[in-house]
């Protein structure tokens, strides 16, 4: 895996933003860009630096093996992987837990890691089910005797990563307070359920975010649609300063309003972009957000 591939992983399984890991090496967040876009690479400190930061080794920063997780990152995990050979459509039915983070991944192998530091006995309290049948992946999470719900939302984060190259589309059924989507690329993802919190940091296609709690959704970039789709409800969309898209509203008492900086802003969306934003629903707002 190239070193911006890892780099990048492993800012991800930190839960650090672009700008949050810069300040934590005292670099400039567009070094970090450069990096992680392959544009250069760190000197030998700064190389010191993010092994101590994602508490790896250099050697583990450098290597072409798929990155894995901090070593310290949770107290407790379990991994659970799948070999694929052919193009799916995944199902992924995951339940109540509290993070999710959704990945693509170079390997032709399908990986769910649970991770807690409060549930000790993940292997026993917990059963990843992974059926195949033709033309489809089934990939669900069942509780068993003596985890509750409530543990589950409290102290449950989800790490799966599909193989990009046998993946068509994703529909996603979770309920939790954050999912993070990335470099998911497919014809169509779906995600239902109820979500306070959905990062969608690359990838491309159609995004449907069906959400029956009011979201906070964070764009880092994306190619394609991202609708919201959405029933009473009163969620926010920030966007990249650059990131050019179309405003789309449907429904019934639907509406979008635009922040630049803080304020109210007339609608600076574009309609020549090939990128969109799209609001469906019934008595939904939804505010486009600008970060400069």
């Amino acid at each position: 895996m190239a070193f911006g591939k890892t780099l990048r992983t492993y800012r991800k399984q930190l839960g650090l933003s672009q700008e949050k890991m810069a300040e934590n090496l005292h670099v400039s967040r567009q070094a970090i860009t450069k990096w992680e876009t392959g544009g250069g690479m760190p000197d030998i400190a700064n190389l010191k630096a993010i092994a101590d930061l994602c508490q790896v080794s250099v050697d583990d920063l450098l290597s072409s093996r798929e990155a894995g997780s901090p070593q310290k990152d949770f107290l407790y995990d379990s991994w659970t992987e799948y070999d694929l050979d052919a193009q799916k459509h995944f199902d992924l039915k995951l339940g109540g837990l509290h993070h999710l983070v959704l990945r693509s991944s170079d390997s032709e192998k399908i990986k769910v890691r649970l991770a807690s530091n409060s549930i000790k006995d993940l292997a026993k309290d917990l059963k990843v089910k992974i059926d195949e049948t033709k033309g489809k992946m089934d990939v669900g999470l069942k509780k068993l005797a003596g985890l509750t719900e409530t543990m589950a939302k409290e102290g449950l984060v989800v790490f799966v990563d599909l193989p990009q190259h046998y993946l068509l589309d994703v529909e996603l059924s979770v309920n939790c307070e954050k999912v993070d989507l990335i470099q998911i690329c497919s014809e169509n993802f779906e995600l239902d359920g109820r979500v306070s919190e959905v990062i969608i940091d690359g990838g491309q296609g159609e995004k449907e975010l069906n959400s029956k709690l009011d979201m906070v959704i964070k764009v880092t970039d994306h190619k394609g649609n991202i609708a919201v789709n959405q029933v009473l409800a009163a969620s926010k969309i920030y966007l990249p300063a650059a990131y050019a898209f179309r405003a789309l509203k449907r429904g019934l008492g639907t509406s979008l309003t635009f922040e630049d900086n803080g304020h109210k802003t007339a609608d600076f969306s574009s309609q020549d972009s090939e990128n969109s934003i799209e609001l469906n629903g019934f008595r939904t707002e939804l505010t486009i957000i600008r970060n400069s």
